[in-house]
């Protein structure tokens, strides 16, 4: 494995995005990044071995995760039984498109716009305060987990440290604003206790891999930069908001700066997310609902089968709230519906892929180690606490 000199990140030595200056080979996670390097030197500019062929279109993963959803919703006007797929792909879609997209948006503007001193300086120390200002970031999100997602590889890309990004990982889909009314709104003071007990799990985690990172046992993110302790973001940002020139010039190359770095993002995450969408589609359209609630009872059995479930059925934080507030009203098991939500963010296989590729592998192996005892003993905990 090579990395990406641009942000850090690990990449495979086969990469297209592959370029031979001075004799020497650099491999990218990104056209974009790719392309970063060019600028910042010089000689590649007028180096013809510096730009590699495109790559193959054929052979691009999202390409080919996009390309079997399409047979298979194309299957479905042919092929009866392929209906139900279409109709559960739809619906999820329909669900969380919005947030992939704002996702991807707000991924492009911290691409373009927040130097990466900035996401050092605010999550990449460490220190308890870097998980607590992870949280409340994650806290000020409005996306669903799926959106979630982007957020955090953008992130993690500008140095933001992997305890920090976990913990924003965690926090996001269940703790931030929009979905805490909604919760609220669904389970009343009982949907306070979910969110209270998903920031809970999220700090703990948090401080955990901290203490994993300074043994040795989860990887640190090249991508964090030493800042000096009297660098202040907001005298920053006054600076460069004096410099900064307003026209249609100024305007046409941000614009263009965003969509690059949303376009980017996408290729890193958006194929992660639609196979994601198309296990849970599946399992939503050939697995019988009465097995739901048949094994999803107030009782150990039934709280890790709820465990199980999420893994496969999770796909938004918004889309899950009304499943979680279900399995209260069928079963009674508040338990159970929070085990329900934290697991489909913290077992998910999505999730997991993407901190796996991106982030690290040791990270992505010890984040359901470290979270998923804390899901299941909060779960038996609200369980037996409120009838």
């Amino acid at each position: 494995m090579a990395r990406d000199p641009i942000c850090g990140m690990e990449v495979k030595e086969g990469s297209s995005y592959k370029i031979t200056l001075q004799s020497q080979d650099y491999f990218f996670c990104s056209a974009n990044c790719r392309d970063k390097f060019i600028k910042e030197h010089p000689a590649a500019v007028s180096c013809p071995s510096c730009f590699p062929k495109k790559q193959v279109f054929y052979k691009n993963k999202l390409f080919i995760v996009f390309l079997i959803i399409c047979l298979l919703l194309s299957g479905s006007f042919i092929l009866p039984i392929l209906i139900p797929f279409k109709d559960n792909f739809l619906s999820y879609f329909k669900s969380i498109w919005w947030a992939i997209l704002l996702g991807l948006l707000l991924g492009g503007l911290i691409d373009y716009y927040i130097p990466r001193e900035y996401i050092s300086k605010i999550l990449a120390k460490k220190s308890p305060k870097t998980i607590i200002n992870a949280v409340f970031l994650g806290f000020l999100m409005s996306a669903c987990s799926h959106g979630i997602l982007a957020l955090s590889i953008q992130i993690h890309k500008k140095g933001a440290s992997n305890p920090a990004v976990v913990s924003f990982l965690l926090a996001s889909p269940w703790a931030n604003m929009a979905v805490s009314m909604m919760l609220v709104s669904l389970f009343g003071l009982k949907g306070v206790l979910i969110i209270i007990s998903a920031i809970v799990i999220a700090i703990n985690t948090g401080l955990i891999f901290m203490f994993l990172e300074k043994k040795g046992l989860i990887e640190t993110n090249a991508n964090s930069v030493e800042v000096r302790e009297d660098f202040s973001v907001i005298d920053d940002l006054r600076a460069r908001a004096k410099s900064y020139k307003f026209n249609l010039s100024t305007l046409r190359k941000d614009l263009n700066g965003v969509i690059m770095g949303a376009a980017a993002l996408s290729d890193m995450v958006m194929w992660w997310i639609l196979v994601g969408v198309l296990i849970a589609s599946l399992s939503g359209a050939y697995i019988p609902a009465h097995i739901f609630h048949k094994f999803m009872g107030p009782s150990l059995l039934g709280l890790l089968v709820t465990l199980g479930l999420a893994t496969v059925i999770e796909v938004c934080s918004e889309g899950s709230s009304p499943l979680a507030f279900e399995v209260y009203r069928q079963t009674g098991a508040l338990g159970n519906s929070f085990v329900f939500l934290m697991a489909g963010v913290v077992t998910d296989y999505t999730e997991i892929g993407l901190l796996w590729a991106n982030v690290g592998r040791k990270v992505a192996l010890w984040m359901p180690l470290v979270a998923v005892p804390q899901v299941v003993i909060l779960g038996i905990l609200i369980n037996n606490l409120i009838k």
